[in-house]
């Protein structure tokens, strides 16, 4: 990583949210104690937007494909879904493409058309990391300098990790700390199929996974692996060379090694497919998280690997009324696989 690759970020950021291209997320925060973790709440009022806009698209989508059954008996001709982005972006349950552009929404809409990290949008993309990633401005940042890591070719976003992918990730870990993460699959959070990892900065009020790691044993070797007394379900943490001063090659092995490890305590193993089930892999200041999915929901509430750091995303405030009388780590439970 070349020392003024933050400078690059920086300065795309900025061009980009001056262009329209970007618009971080403004949301209201709760703040909620569980057996003594902190979870944050964010409150994020374009989500509901989302869903209002949503529902506009579909009415006219409907709209449009009564005129066609129309024009078929002799009736005016009209744009048919393949030929009508709006059209075609609601029947797949996604907002239209102005849509988009009007709803922030952290992890972005899913259609299945549509594939981000193929031709990174040039407003959005920062550059290389290393021969096998591009570095992307994330379009549904959870906070500023969120990037994408994403493989230059395809491959689906649930083929196990390898080596190249903790490499794109040490390289900046290692300059900058911060946390990595993957969302693997549709249950674990992920929006879209394109192989890609995702990297935050630490800054304040950022996700990051010291809090759990307080309540892990102290002085750990490397390679060991611990499950946190608070969690109640499958999951493992594995000490690993990870973070910031970190020498970026052996880290990369190392964090290999450590996601292989819990894979094989989870039995987290491809399928006849190749791929993996679903599960989310966090990394940052000397520990790695592992957990498998069973689902991406609790009360409507989409989960990825973030809220296992302690951040939540909510569409209205009833949601966080739910989460609040659950409890944060029964939230987290319920989305997770018994273990």
């Amino acid at each position: 990583m070349h020392s003024n690759f933050m400078d690059a970020v920086r300065a795309r950021s900025s061009q980009a949210i001056a262009s329209g291209e970007l618009q971080p997320i403004v949301a209201e925060e709760v703040l909620i104690q569980d057996q003594g973790l902190p979870f944050t709440i964010r409150w994020v009022a374009a989500l509901a937007a989302k869903d209002a806009a949503a529902r506009e698209i579909a009415k006219d989508a409907a709209a449009r494909d009564a005129a066609a059954r129309g024009e078929a008996a002799g009736g005016p001709a009209v744009p048919d879904a393949a030929g009508d982005p709006a059209a075609r972006s609601a029947a797949a349950g996604a907002p239209a493409p102005s849509a988009r552009q009007a709803v922030v929404l952290p992890g972005g809409p899913r259609d299945p058309d549509f594939n981000p990290f193929l031709k990174p949008d040039p407003a959005l993309l920062v550059g290389p990391v290393g021969e096998h990633h591009a570095a992307i401005l994330n379009k549904f940042p959870v906070c500023l300098h969120h990037l994408v890591l994403a493989r230059r070719a395809f491959a689906e976003q649930l083929s196990p990790l390898e080596e190249i992918d903790f490499r794109a990730l040490a390289s900046i870990l290692s300059a900058e700390g911060g946390l990595g993460f993957y969302n693997g699959g549709a249950a674990a959070g992920a929006s879209q199929r394109h192989k890609h990892v995702q990297w935050i900065p630490d800054a304040p009020g950022n996700v990051s996974l010291r809090a759990l790691a307080a309540g892990l044993p102290a002085d750990q070797a490397q390679g060991a692996i611990v499950r946190h007394p608070a969690l109640d379900l499958a999951h493992c943490f594995v000490r690993v060379d990870a973070g910031l001063g970190a020498d970026a090659g052996s880290s990369a092995r190392a964090m290999l090694i450590a996601f292989g490890q819990a894979c094989a305590a989870l039995d987290l193993r491809p399928g006849a497919d190749g791929l993996l089930p679903p599960c989310n892999m966090l990394v940052g200041d000397g520990w790695m998280l592992v957990l498998p999915r069973s689902q991406e929901h609790f009360q409507g509430v989409s989960l990825n690997a973030l809220s296992f750091g302690g951040t939540f995303y909510v569409r209205d405030p009833a949601q966080i009324d739910a989460i609040r009388e659950a409890g944060p780590l029964r939230a987290l439970a319920s989305v997770g696989v018994p273990g």
